[in-house]
Order: C-alpha cells, then structure tokens, then sequence
C-alpha cells in the first residue's frame, strides 16, 4: 500500500515545556521512513529542520503532527481550522483526550496512521463577536469564557438564545463548550460531558450567586448573546481556550457561535473515546470496601 502521507508538518508550542527526547524521536522515527519535515519553531537541538508558519503548513504539508498536550492541539486546530490539512497528536506526559498516540508506543502507532489504518474525526470550532463586529475576536475548540478581568467580583450579564431572552443572573463568569471542551473547563463548572459526536453547545455559569441555576445543552448551531450589565463593576474578558483575552466593558454584548470551519483529526482504528474517560476520570477503578 503506498504511504499516504509523505509531508509532515511538526506542531510545538513555544511555551511549552517540550521535551527535547520527543521531539526527536519523532524525527528520528520520520527520518527513518524518509518523510520530508517542517517544524513551525525555531529548535537549538535541531538546527536543519525547516521553520516555517502553521498558516502555510497547508501549502506545504498533507499532515500535522502536534507535539504536546491537548492545549498543543488546541492552538494547531485553531491554526489550521478550514484548511482539510489533518492533525495527530502524540501525547507527551499526562493522559489527554484528544492526543491518543503515546512515546513508548510510537512505532506501532504512529506506523499505522502514516500507512493510512485510521479514523477521521471531524470537530467543530466556535467563534466568538463583539456588539456585532464583522471580524470574531477568537476561535475556540474547547470553550468560550466571560468573566472578570483581574479581580475576584462577580459579574451581572443577561443571556438571549437566538434572539429570545433566556436569564438574567449574576456569577463569576458564563462559558459556553463545545462537545470536545465538554471535558474541560465546563466539567469542572458542573457542566455534562457530552458525546464528542454531538451537535451540541454546553451552557454553564461558573459559580453563580443562586442555587436555581443549572447548565444547559444547546444544538450546535444556536446564537448566544451574552451582553454585560451597565451595573458591572469594571471590565470584563472575553477568553477563548483559556489563551489571553478580549477585554470588554458593561453594555458590551459577546456572539458566540458555531464557526463555519472545522479540523479533522486523526485517531487509531482502535480509538475509543469512553476508554479515555474511563482513564482520565478513573471511572474503571475497581471499588474497595
């Protein structure tokens, strides 16, 4: 079977403390296959690798490979959102729910996916407007997030639903997750985790001053406005994926909506999503009395 792939792309956050051994080891492992490579940071330890931008991996590439954890997937699925150029993730360090390729496993999965034995998992993005702008002020694969910016108060919004009011409440912030950001930052907001296939949104206020509150699911292609109250103390912030934010201020209305892009990532044959909760949330421990 010819390989599929013949032009890697190497994905690292700067700011990541990347082990130099993974990133080279990859390398060494596409090196051996004779696969050309790019990388989109500048590496001391590894000085004949091309640097060029992700915005031109897809002129350049036929497959990403992120280097990390899941926030490194996070930044190269914005990156490359609407480009069809595929991404797989090679976990360094703790378990995550997106990269399923793992270091001490890497010949025999990586092996797989370069020979074309994978599945495609198409995931939606959600962008995020300023009292109507034509130009979002971000994407996000995991979530969407208002709250206050460098203080500890909380903060008084209202929330319409495709144009129809929904509440108004006062809390330490509103987020909105897609099904992937399901099991991040809403999960611990008391959100549900939702089915990575859903068409779906997760609504949840992060800490609000009444008990009657609880997280709503939305259908994926919903409108949310969210637009602060005149009566909040100072700004606010607009935060997309947890990365630096937007600052607002009171009378502001934030958009959150489905983007019209997606990322296409790539997993094992064997790739089982409720196996990686089961891990992660240690739900397969076996109780003792």
């Amino acid at each position: 079977m010819p390989q599929p792939f013949k032009y890697i792309g190497l994905f690292i956050r700067k700011d990541d403390p990347i082990l130099e051994n993974a990133v080279v080891q990859v390398c060494q492992f596409l090196n051996a296959r004779g696969l050309s490579m790019v990388i989109n940071e500048p590496l001391s330890f590894l000085t004949d690798l091309e640097v060029i931008s992700i915005s031109d991996f897809p002129q350049h590439c036929d497959l990403t490979i992120a280097i990390g954890g899941d926030g490194t997937i996070l930044s190269a699925s914005r990156a490359l959102a609407g480009s069809e150029l595929p991404l797989v993730g090679i976990n360094v360090g703790r378990l995550g729910f997106l990269a399923d390729v793992t270091l001490d496993k890497l010949d025999s999965q990586l092996s797989q996916i370069l020979a074309g034995k994978y599945r495609e998992d198409t995931r939606f993005l959600m962008q995020a407007t300023i009292n109507n702008a034509n130009k979002p002020i971000g994407l996000a694969m995991n979530d969407v997030v208002i709250h206050a910016n460098q203080s500890l108060h909380m903060i008084e919004f209202e929330t319409f639903i495709n144009g129809r009011f929904l509440n108004s409440q006062r809390a330490d912030g509103i987020l909105v997750a897609t099904p992937t950001g399901s099991t991040a930052y809403a999960m611990s907001a008391g959100g549900p985790i939702l089915d990575v296939d859903s068409d779906a949104l997760v609504l949840a206020s992060v800490c609000p001053h009444t008990l009657s509150n609880r997280p709503l699911v939305l259908a994926a292609n919903s409108i949310i406005d969210i637009t602060l109250s005149d009566k909040t103390v100072g700004s606010c912030m607009t935060t997309c994926d947890g990365r630096l934010g937007h600052i607002i201020q009171p009378g502001d209305t934030i958009r959150i909506e489905r983007a019209p892009n997606t990322i296409k990532l790539l997993h094992l044959e064997d790739h089982d999503h409720y196996s990686i909760l089961r891990a992660k949330l240690e739900w397969g421990r076996k109780l003792t009395c």
